[in-house]
């Protein structure tokens, strides 16, 4: 008690503000970490644990946002078309289609509580992040949010989403796709609070995901970027350089997707040229990821060049040839491709890439066109200039305590 007296006190203080000025003035390096000001590059390959490419003998990849990389015009098209579907097929109020499309409204991996229209962003130990809560399109006050959730920021696993964003009561937007679906989202949940109309979360919930879905299931995207894919795929050239590198090296490939072939092979065509088949051992359309990884019953079902199906039983899986649908373990079965010698890229979290780690051993890439602004943001001087002054009040406190 006689250390805290008053004279004690003010030495204590004036210590820590001359301590502080000398950190304004020279802002010592051995309070920050060498990295802070060292620029990256956007364009780089960054790795989360070591691997040597000696070591990979065969390549793997999703299509949509990895081999084919779509332009941000895409997202526009997606929410216009499925807000007008709700409109004429669900019957929703006319004054929904004042609402465009907001690219920086959202972000992915953010989660939508269905019961409670909260579209927010929840941490890894399933804490809300309080300040990113969302009703409709305003932010709901922290105080409210804690209140929702019997006075804590924290959610029970039981109630989060399993392990694809599935959760009883939350979902989770993991895939580049669902950039347009939280937007619409938020603006019918806004229409219907700015005009008092009484809704059930649950169904409002349920026709926006279905208005997005049938923009996919009715190919109205397919026939937008086929009509013009100088607008919509990206980086074409790059993609053909990277997959005539890893053959020229012996590598083998294979192809998983979700898109129909005729959707595949008009854009493999304008990215790579009409011999595309002949750079991959193996090609399989419409596989109905996640599920192609978890399910074991559906088998492999071969295509002939007009997108009909063959009734045969499948024993092996052939280069330059289609198949449909199937499954993992046959997969693994016919190939014998295993473990850590396999590389696949895709650009969903969950379904592309997840489970081949843990269940199987391979070793994944994930495709996150999203980094390259944040690494743009992070060279600038103004986020430099808050991460040193951040650092150094760190380690200020530390030396203090």
């Amino acid at each position: 008690s006689r250390a805290w007296a008053p004279g004690k006190c003010l030495v204590t203080i004036c210590c820590c503000c001359v301590h502080l000025l000398l950190i304004l003035r020279l802002l010592p390096l051995d309070l920050l970490p060498p990295e802070v000001c060292s620029l990256l590059n956007p364009a780089a390959i960054y790795a989360n644990n070591e691997i040597s490419l000696r070591d990979v003998e065969v390549y793997g990849f999703d299509y949509d946002y990895t081999l084919a990389q779509y332009a941000d015009a895409l997202h526009p098209e997606i929410f216009t078309a499925a807000r007008d579907i709700l409109i004429e097929h669900y019957k929703y109020p006319e004054g929904i289609r004042k609402y465009d499309y907001d690219p920086s409204f959202a972000i992915r991996g953010l989660h939508y509580d269905i019961q409670k229209s909260l579209l927010m962003k929840i941490d890894a130990f399933h804490y809300v992040q309080l300040g990113t809560a969302y009703r409709g399109l305003q932010p709901v006050p922290d105080e409210e949010v804690i209140d929702l959730y019997g006075g804590t920021q924290h959610i029970p696993l039981y109630q989060m989403s399993g392990f694809y964003g599935k959760g009883p009561s939350i979902k989770q937007f993991m895939d580049i796709f669902s950039l347009p679906e939280m937007a619409l989202l938020s603006c019918v949940v806004d229409h219907f609070l700015g005009h008092g109309l009484e809704f059930d979360q649950a169904h409002l919930y349920k026709d926006v995901t279905d208005a997005i879905r049938d923009v996919h299931v009715k190919g109205l995207m397919y026939q937008w970027i086929e009509r013009d894919m100088e607008k919509y795929i990206l980086r074409g050239d790059e993609t053909f350089a990277v997959l005539s590198r890893l053959v020229a090296h012996g590598k083998q490939l294979f192809l998983i997707t979700n898109s129909p072939f005729s959707f595949v092979d008009k854009g493999m065509r304008h990215m790579v040229g009409p011999d595309w088949r002949q750079l991959f051992d193996v090609v399989i359309v419409q596989a109905d990821k996640p599920s192609f990884f978890t399910d074991r019953r559906k088998p492999f079902r071969k295509l002939d060049e007009k997108g009909s199906l063959h009734w045969d039983r499948i024993t092996s899986l052939e280069k330059g040839k289609i198949y449909r649908q199937g499954n993992l373990y046959d997969f693994l079965r016919l190939t014998e491709w295993r473990g850590p010698r396999v590389l696949y890229f895709g650009d969903h979290l969950y379904s592309d890439l997840a489970d081949l780690m843990l269940r199987h051993g391979w070793r994944t890439g994930a495709i996150i066109p999203e980094l390259e602004r944040e690494i743009r943001i992070i060279n600038t001087e103004q986020y430099m200039h808050s991460l040193t002054w951040q650092q150094a009040l760190t380690g200020l406190l530390e030396r203090m305590q």
